[in-house]
């Protein structure tokens, strides 16, 4: 069995947030309109781990999300050309990780969400999970500015 891969998944919190996700117990993530968020849809296996990203509003990591059922085909996409998976809320962070707090982090550099703001699904490496991880446990660091 291979090992569960991670991902990062944005949503606009006034339009679908964590504490939605969380009271409907499991949902389709589908609107997606990029080719590589729609890959990586596609690679995407029950078991994966998802950090749930807050976007526009807040923009911070406030929880851990579960792939629940993948290969969906986009319920909202009538040519059948876009990708969606079933998540199901995992975790509430202990502290949720803003983007300034994994811009501040120099072993977070690397990571999609940086090089490719844009993307709305990219994939997380372990390495950079665990990173995440540790600063969710931090409060100092959780919500730290990238000047301090």
């Amino acid at each position: 069995m291979p090992m569960p891969r991670y991902w990062l998944m944005k949503s606009e919190p006034e339009a679908y947030s964590w504490d939605d996700l969380e009271a409907a117990g499991e949902g389709i993530w589908d609107g997606v309109r990029n080719h590589r968020a729609k890959n990586n849809l596609r690679a995407m296996q029950p078991g994966d781990k998802a950090f749930f990203y807050h976007s526009n509003i807040g923009k911070e990591i406030v929880g851990i999300m579960e792939v629940t059922e993948a290969g969906l085909s986009d319920p909202t996409d009538p040519d059948g050309k876009w990708a969606a998976v079933k998540v199901a809320p995992r975790t509430k962070l202990p502290r949720a990780v803003t983007l300034q707090a994994i811009k501040a982090e120099p072993r977070l550099a690397d990571m999609e969400l940086l090089r490719q703001s844009r993307l709305s699904v990219s994939e997380v490496r372990s390495e950079e999970w665990s990173v995440v991880m540790e600063l969710a446990a931090d409060p100092g660091r959780a919500t730290a500015h990238a000047g301090r």
